[in-house]
């Protein structure tokens, strides 16, 4: 009868009960729960699966450049992260309320790692994610214009709950990149969430979007109450220990 049932839960797709359960027989612990205890035991078990799988699937599609948590984030003093405000950051709640974040500071300060840290974070708690590095997801939205997918695209940017634009102002804004921008940024006001990285100061992304009317609605919806965070101290690459041949991490 077990095999029979274990050969059930696989075809219906229930892979969390049937580990579960087969598991539990093999470790002879069947006979430990009541019947009640043992439904539990399946249906958390699948339930603990499914998120799991879920959340692996959130972090996939959001196409992280690399793997970022919140409890590796170093909170050296000449850094100026205040790890209070990160925390609070880290709930997503900023997301419920369709804020956005600003963050910015030299090269290689960890501006990006900061800001895949709360995305994975957001991913973690259910929130739909998108990272993209700016020139990139802009240089791939004038080839959909040309291929005719552009609608789809913006479309599916419009779904993510949250949007990072990574590396944000390293090339000026051309008309068709700014005509995008501005699209994106008006679909999404007062409905979804920015995480944007810059090495330029917030003072100086009016120049790099060009165009005054246009860069002035472009800004007065992405900096309006927007959370900041500006990174300072010491590039981090360069307090990396080069690793040595033959040694051992």
């Amino acid at each position: 009868m077990n095999t029979n049932t274990l050969d059930k839960l696989r075809k219906l797709k229930f892979y969390g009960m049937f580990h579960a359960f087969k598991s539990s027989i093999e470790t002879g612990q069947t006979d430990q729960y009541t019947s009640d205890e043992l439904l539990a035991h399946l249906i958390d078990s699948e339930w603990d699966y499914r998120q799991n799988r879920r959340i692996e699937r959130q972090i996939l599609y959001a196409r992280f450049r690399y793997k970022a948590s919140i409890e590796e984030i170093h909170y050296h003093a000449d850094r100026s992260i205040d790890r209070n405000q990160v925390m609070r950051l880290a709930d997503c709640t900023f997301i419920d309320r369709f804020e956005n974040l600003l963050i910015t500071g030299s090269t290689g300060i960890g501006k990006s790692y900061l800001a895949s840290a709360i995305g994975y974070q957001a991913c973690m708690l259910g929130y739909r994610v998108l990272y993209a590095s700016t020139p990139k997801l802009f240089a791939r939205l004038k080839m959909a214009k040309a291929d005719g997918s552009y609608i789809k695209e913006v479309a599916k940017i419009e779904k993510q709950q949250l949007l990072i634009l990574d590396d944000f102002g390293i090339q000026p804004f051309d008309a068709q990149s700014r005509a995008a921008l501005m699209e994106i940024i008006e679909d999404r006001h007062s409905k979804t969430s920015l995480i944007i990285t810059s090495q330029l100061p917030v003072s100086k992304w009016h120049e790099v979007i060009g165009e005054k009317t246009i860069a002035d609605a472009i800004l007065d919806r992405i900096v309006h109450d927007a959370n900041r965070i500006e990174l300072k101290g010491e590039s981090m690459r360069k307090k990396r220990v080069p690793v040595q041949e033959n040694s051992f991490q």
